[in-house]
C-alpha cells in the first residue's frame, strides 16, 4: 500500500460575508464544509465538480493561501494547522500550484527565466551562478528551447505560458502539485499537450498530484483516484476505472452522462440536472444535491449523508447505500 502523503480530515473554509452591529457573522459562505480524503504518494488525484463547489478554494488551503476555518491537514504526518506563520511557511516549497489562467499568473514585467528562477532564489536551493543552468533545464523538461528564457510572458501563446507555470512549480522540487484546472483556458488541441507533458513529468520527477478540473473526461487521463466535489462536500471518491465503471451517485452519474462519446453504442442516457445549485450561503439542511437529484428519498431532504465505504475503496456519500 502506497504511503499516505496528505490527509485532509474534516477540513472547512467559511468566509464572512456580513456582519451584525458587534461585528457578529450574519451571512457566511461555505465554500469548503467538512472535507476529508487522502492523496497518497505518487499518486494523481483528481477533483472534479461544477464551478462554485469549491475545488479552487480547497487548492488554495493546501498551498496556504487560505487558513481554514477548522478540520486538519497532515503533510507527512505533521499538522500545518497548528503551526504559526513561519513553520508553515517551511512546507511551502514542497507544495506548489499550477493556476488556472497562465497569463494572470505571470509577472508581465518578467522574463520567463526570472520567473523561473525567482522560487530557487529566494529558497537558496542554488548559488547564483548555477541558477541560470537550472532554469535552462527546467524549461527543457517542458519543451521550450533555452533561448526563450529572455522573453516575456506575453511574447508566448497561452500553451507555452502554462508551460513556464508548471516550470515554475517544478522549480523548487515539490512533493505534491496542486494543479487548478490547468488545461480549462487552453484550446482543445492544446490541452492533451499538456496532460500528456504532466503525465510524463509525473513519472520523471516522482510528483503527486491533485488535479482540479470541472470535468470527469479531463482527470480521466491523468488520475489514479477521483473525487467528486458538490456544494462545498465530497458526494463520491473511487480508484479512477471503479468510478467510470459503477458511478453510484445520482450527481457522478449526471457528470459521466454528460461526457461526448464517439462511438454511439457506449454512449450512456444523458441525465439532465433541472434547478439551479443552492447558495453556499444557505444550503439545504438534508443533502445539498436532494434539490436536483432524479432519486431522491424522504430522508434526504432531512439528514445529510456521510460519506461511507460500501466497497474497497469506493466511497459514497448517499442514503441510496445507507
Amino acid at each position: 500500500m502506497s504511503e499516505v502523503l496528505m490527509d485532509i480530515q474534516d477540513l472547512a473554509k467559511h468566509f464572512v460575508i456580513d456582519t451584525n452591529f458587534f461585528g457578529k457573522p450574519v451571512s457566511v459562505l461555505k465554500a469548503v464544509d467538512g472535507v476529508s480524503f487522502s492523496i497518497n504518494q505518487g499518486e494523481a488525484f483528481g477533483l472534479v465538480g461544477e464551478s462554485g463547489c469549491g475545488k479552487t478554494t480547497l487548492g488554495k488551503i493546501l498551498v496556504n493561501l487560505y487558513r481554514p476555518t477548522s478540520g486538519k491537514l497532515f503533510f507527512e504526518g505533521k499538522d500545518l494547522t497548528v503551526l504559526n506563520e513561519e513553520q508553515r511557511r517551511a512546507y511551502c516549497k514542497d507544495i506548489q500550484m499550477i493556476f488556472q489562467d497562465p497569463y494572470a499568473s505571470l509577472n508581465p514585467k518578467m522574463t520567463v527565466g526570472d520567473i523561473i528562477a525567482e522560487p530557487i532564489l529566494i529558497n537558496g536551493l542554488l548559488p547564483r551562478n548555477q541558477v541560470e543552468e537550472r532554469v535552462i533545464y527546467l524549461l527543457n523538461c517542458v519543451g521550450l528551447a533555452r533561448h526563450q528564457r529572455n522573453r516575456y510572458p506575453h511574447e508566448f501563446s497561452g500553451g507555452q505560458r502554462q508551460r513556464v507555470g508548471i516550470a515554475r512549480a517544478l522549480a523548487v522540487e515539490p512533493k505534491i502539485i496542486v494543479c487548478d484546472e490547468p488545461v480549462s483556458a487552453l484550446d482543445v488541441s492544446i490541452q492533451a499537450q499538456v496532460l500528456n507533458l504532466l503525465g510524463d513529468l509525473k513519472e520523471e520527477f516522482g510528483l503527486t498530484y491533485l488535479f482540479i478540473a470541472h470535468g470527469l473526461n479531463v482527470v480521466k487521463h491523468i488520475s489514479d483516484r477521483v473525487g467528486v466535489m458538490y456544494l462545498g462536500k465530497l458526494v463520491e471518491v473511487a480508484p479512477k476505472k471503479e468510478l467510470y465503471a459503477n458511478p453510484l451517485h445520482p450527481y457522478t452519474q449526471a457528470l459521466l452522462s454528460a461526457i461526448p462519446v464517439i462511438n454511439p453504442e457506449k454512449k450512456m442516457e444523458r441525465i439532465i440536472l433541472e434547478g439551479d445549485v443552492p447558495s453556499p450561503i444557505n444550503p439545504p439542511a438534508g443533502c445539498r444535491f436532494c434539490s436536483r437529484c432524479f432519486k431522491k428519498l424522504e430522508q434526504c431532504k432531512l439528514n445529510e449523508p456521510k460519506l461511507k465505504e460500501v466497497s474497497p475503496g469506493h466511497f459514497v456519500a448517499c442514503h441510496l447505500f445507507d
